[in-house]
């Protein structure tokens, strides 16, 4: 079934569910600065509006808006900068 979690202060808010690939979620994220942390391989699609990431080990920014995919390995950290409400699915591997 789903599950819903929140982080910094419900600024980040998402719905667990599972594919047929495996675990996903489905979430939204206010306007603000996050840092996150993996604990397997994971693929974020941003679906609306958009983000600002840098991926571990590397020293720039790039900007992802709908339908633009970055993949993070697991056990790192990743910052965001997410300029405005925005939306996105996280898969799972």
């Amino acid at each position: 079934m789903f599950r819903t979690n929140e982080y910094f202060e419900g600024k980040v808010k998402s719905i667990a569910f599972n594919t047929a690939e495996g675990p996903a979620t489905i979430g939204v994220m206010a306007a603000g600065e996050y840092e996150f942390g993996t604990s397997t391989v994971e693929y974020m699609t941003v679906t609306s509006g958009s983000m600002t990431v840098r991926l571990p080990g590397e020293p720039d920014w790039k900007t992802y808006k709908p339908f633009d995919t970055f993949v993070v390995a697991k056990d790192k950290k990743f910052s965001l900068r997410v300029p405005s409400d925005v939306s996105y699915l996280c898969l799972y591997r």
